[in-house]
């Protein structure tokens, strides 16, 4: 589909250009409709020579040449009598009988008052008769051109992520439904036909629940904008694939303290940038050929013991085998998403974290069938569900657990240095906040006395502030 969007972008490239080049053409002969006009003038002018003198032209003509042309017509008359058409055809308006009650000479005299007034005629401009030809009309169709091709990319990019979504959910429906009980409800709303929820045209999500070790999971899939046009520009620029993200909540008790994540070298570096637990407990990154994984990805881990322990053979085996889908593997039990944008000075209480599993899966639909490429990816679902069990029987050692409750109380430490003044602004805020409206269930009481006790006793709450501290000394008697 990228080939012919790119064949149709430049065969309208090169149409805009023939147009204009079309068009400069027609511009430099844009005199050539007055070409005939001029023609068409010189014609009178050489037929107006050619006719004989009318009697107006012989009464403009000077004195001399009247009587030069009287004498020649006397002279003519006198040999030969020549009957000319043209002059019988205006001869009526010599005969001074034609035109009875018109006096040459003498204006007639018109009454001012029967005089009507003569209308004024306006002549419309009348423009330029619009051109019929096609190159007038380049640009309205460009942007028919356009239109028409953003609509049939965005059926078309429409209808194959609904496929590629459908053909997920058909190929991975009977292993989930063997793992939960529920699959596509979220138990908050009755759905009739449960099963992935469009929420965009390239984004669909799917909710499991009921299975032991785990509250539920959350099936994103975050498939390419193909029905944007734009957006495939931009893919074949730079291209990315589809994407399937995995989200397991795991219980409490059934899943130990430990940050752990298995990602490529791209993901791992943004991840760890991002990611609030990732940055604060693994901020360093080793090489996967260290683990046995390939050595396009890096390790991100709190304690050795996770890494040894997380990645035995059956995993890295398959992280050979499978390295091109798997895009990072996020385990975490202080997960609480991306890095806060606000100012941690304005932070009064550590954000609420969670233990979560995060997969996230690379789906490869470029180079073959799409039934083909959901098909392989089963092994990864598979994965998923190892790792659930694994997780849950895995147990740290005495060392290990002190570590990760070092850390963590470091963390909450040094969280709590940061926001020691903002904790203190908010303490004095709720104080006065709490005064104030004291203060006012007094004053609506209408009771003097009252008032009054609360006046001193606020009163010398304010003197006992602004009291310079004093230390008291104990002295032993002898």
């Amino acid at each position: 589909m990228r080939i012919w969007v790119v064949l149709l972008l430049v065969g309208l490239i090169g149409s805009q250009i023939w147009v204009s080049a079309f068009r400069e053409d027609a511009e430099d002969n844009e005199f050539a409709e007055f070409e005939d006009f001029e023609d068409e003038d010189a014609a009178a002018a050489s037929a107006s020579h050619d006719r004989p003198p009318t009697t107006e032209q012989q009464k403009a003509a000077p004195p001399d040449a009247k009587t030069v042309i009287k004498e020649t017509e006397d002279e003519e008359e006198e040999d030969t009598i020549v009957e000319d058409e043209d002059d019988n055809e205006f001869e009526h308006f010599q005969d001074e009988e034609e035109f009875e009650g018109f006096d040459n000479e003498r204006p007639v005299s018109v009454d001012k008052t029967d005089e009507k007034e003569v209308p004024k005629i306006t002549i419309t401009k009348v423009p330029l008769h619009l051109r019929t030809n096609w190159d007038s009309f380049y640009m309205e169709m460009l942007m028919l051109a356009g239109l028409t091709v953003y609509f049939i990319n965005f059926f078309t990019g429409k209808n194959k992520n609904q496929r590629i979504a459908n053909a997920w959910f058909s190929t991975h429906r009977q292993l989930l439904e063997d793992n939960f009980t529920l699959v596509g409800d979220d138990g908050k709303m009755e759905i009739e036909n449960p099963g992935l929820i469009k929420e965009s045209e390239h984004s669909y999500t799917l909710w499991c629940s009921g299975r032991l070790c785990c509250e539920g999971m959350l099936v994103e899939l975050k498939l390419l904008k193909r029905q944007d046009l734009v957006g495939v520009i931009g893919q074949i620029i730079r291209p990315t694939m589809d994407q399937i993200q995995i989200r397991v909540d795991m219980a409490r008790e059934d899943m130990d303290s430990f940050v752990f994540c298995l990602a490529t070298k791209k993901s791992g570096l943004r991840l760890s940038k991002e990611m609030q637990d990732l940055s604060l407990y693994c901020p360093e990154r080793r090489a996967g050929e260290k683990f046995g994984v390939p050595s396009n990805m890096c390790v991100m881990s709190e304690m050795g013991e996770v890494s040894s322990t997380l990645l035995d053979s059956r995993v890295t085996s398959l992280v050979n085998k499978y390295q091109d889908m798997i895009e990072f593997m996020h385990f975490s039990d202080q997960y609480s998403g991306p890095k806060q944008t606000e100012d941690t000075a304005t932070l009064v209480k550590l954000p609420e974290v969670k233990r979560v599993l995060i997969f996230c899966f690379n789906i490869p639909i470029k180079n073959q069938g799409m039934q083909e490429s959901i098909d392989q990816m089963l092994p990864m679902m598979h994965l998923v569900f190892y790792f659930m069990d694994k997780v849950k029987r895995f147990r740290l050692g005495k060392e290990s657990k002190q570590k990760a409750d070092k850390n963590r109380a470091r963390v909450e430490e040094a969280f709590l240095k940061t926001t020691h003044a903002a904790r203190a602004e908010a303490a004095a805020a709720k104080r006065e906040e709490k005064r104030r409206q004291e203060k006012e269930r007094i004053m609506l009481e209408e009771d003097p006395e009252k008032q009054r006790k609360w006046e001193e006793k606020d009163m010398k709450r304010q003197m006992k502030k602004k009291a310079p501290k004093m230390k008291q000394l104990k002295v032993k008697a002898l």
